[in-house]
């Protein structure tokens, strides 16, 4: 029997269409968002893009400001270490359980994705890397086992994307290399049940991707 997925709602699909602008630098920090312009451009509703832009910021991409309008967040030093101090909190809470606990089929999946993110990087398909990335993290979340946790870290998920865009766009290649390197040796920790070792990498990773993205932001 197939399992019932309800189909995606047009609040959702305007967020997700609002949330790739800001990812991808077509909609800039700072930018005021315009519901009459972005309502005609994508032919629904004022009020669509209003709840669109209510689920954006509780993802912490856009901020209403009474009586003057929608502005996406500002993408700086201190929203930057911010996002990634956090994640490094809860990824570690995260990661110490899955070090722990994980079973074979976990294993699995692991260097499953790794396998296609380094075919990713072989056909330079920046968007399919990021994606499966955010699938390689989301993996160890079964293990939190903590509703605020994973509730959280699905929120953080869109200005991780954002703030990765911006490090390879500035960084290319190189940046992509950093990321593979980091998913071997947490796996290798992770095999081992070293959680002392997880912990270090997930440290130096979300040091290095916050003083990557902060200097392409300074370029």
């Amino acid at each position: 029997m197939t399992a019932f997925k309800p189909r995606e709602t047009l609040t959702e699909q305007v967020a997700r269409h609002i949330e790739n602008l800001i990812a991808f630098g077509q909609l800039r920090s700072g930018e005021r968002i315009y519901e009459s312009a972005m309502a005609k451009e994508m032919d629904v509703s004022h009020g669509s893009i209003r709840e669109g832009l209510l689920l954006l910021e509780k993802r912490h991409l856009v901020r209403n400001v009474p009586r003057k309008g929608a502005f996406v967040t500002p993408l700086d030093e201190h929203f930057v270490r911010s996002l990634y101090e956090t994640l490094e909190l809860y990824l570690t809470h995260t990661g110490r359980k899955l070090v722990l606990q994980w079973q074979p089929e976990d294993m699995a999946r692991l260097e499953s994705l790794h396998s296609q993110m380094q075919a990713c990087y072989q056909n330079n398909d920046l968007m399919a890397f990021l994606e499966l990335g955010i699938e390689y993290t989301k993996a160890s979340l079964a293990y939190a086992d903590n509703y605020f946790i994973v509730s959280a870290i699905e929120d953080l998920w869109p200005s991780a994307k954002r703030c990765a865009f911006v490090a390879f766009r500035q960084g290319g290649k190189q940046v992509l290399e950093d990321n593979l390197k980091h998913m071997e040796e947490s796996i290798q920790a992770i095999r081992d049940r070293d959680e002392e070792a997880l912990a270090s990498l997930l440290h130096s990773y979300a040091q290095q991707q916050s003083d990557q993205v902060l200097a392409a932001l300074d370029q």
